[in-house]
């Protein structure tokens, strides 16, 4: 098997350009080359480049959206292999260990487990809101934990007073597809870490087929 070639080269911190593209795709979807350009603090042309680079090792992949007038624009998106770039949390490792505790052990064993892992998370992310003042200030903080467990997270406000958080990345996401309690355990997570007077509900979801995890925070 022949070695694929770095894209570009090194850049301080040890990303190329070619990761921050991929990471640009990863957090934000599909975007133009001249997107693409703008945010490298490049040319779109330079983009267009490095994006044919890494479509020649099957790293991303291009499609046309039509419009109403003129041509269509070309979008640029990971593909599964450059999607499979990203941290997995020792995916394979998990699904088996899954599956061998539900086939062992039993369904009770294996909720017992998601239990254990719910309860200490709520735990950490409890301590994570010691002193937030408001329902922003703690759903930045959840953000904040959620991005260094390798979830790609951020949050913003919304215009009618409500929050988004989204998860650009699953590090679990072979697990959570093996067992849906992980999911379910997530959910009641972060609405405990909110608090009463916000309400949780997700609106995006990975295992379900969508680009990212996505939650709507309305104060309650």
């Amino acid at each position: 098997m022949s070695e694929r070639s770095e894209p570009t080269a090194s850049k301080p911190g040890g990303k190329t350009a070619g990761d921050r593209l991929m990471g640009l795709l990863k957090t934000r979807g599909p975007l133009t080359a001249a997107d693409l350009g703008g945010l490298l603090g490049t040319s779109g042309e330079a983009a267009r480049q490095l994006l044919l680079r890494l479509a020649a090792d099957d790293l991303v992949e291009s499609k046309s959206e039509p419009r109403g007038v003129g041509r269509p624009r070309q979008l640029w998106r990971l593909t599964p292999a450059g999607d499979a770039r990203f941290p997995d949390a020792h995916a394979a490792l998990m699904a088996q260990m899954l599956r061998a505790v539900r086939t062992e052990l039993g369904e009770e064993a294996l909720e017992r487990l998601i239990a254990a892992r719910e309860a200490d998370a709520k735990a950490a992310y409890a301590a994570a809101m010691d002193g937030a003042p408001d329902l922003a200030a703690r759903v930045a903080r959840l953000a904040a934990v959620r991005d260094r467990e390798g979830y790609m997270a951020e949050w913003k406000a919304e215009p009618d007073g409500s929050y988004l958080l989204v998860e650009n990345h699953c590090p679990i996401c072979v697990a959570a597809t093996a067992c849906q309690g992980f999911c379910r355990a997530e959910l009641r997570t972060f609405a405990e870490a909110l608090g009463p007077e916000a309400a949780v509900a997700r609106t995006e979801h990975i295992v379900a087929g969508a680009r990212r995890c996505a939650y709507r925070v309305t104060p309650a």
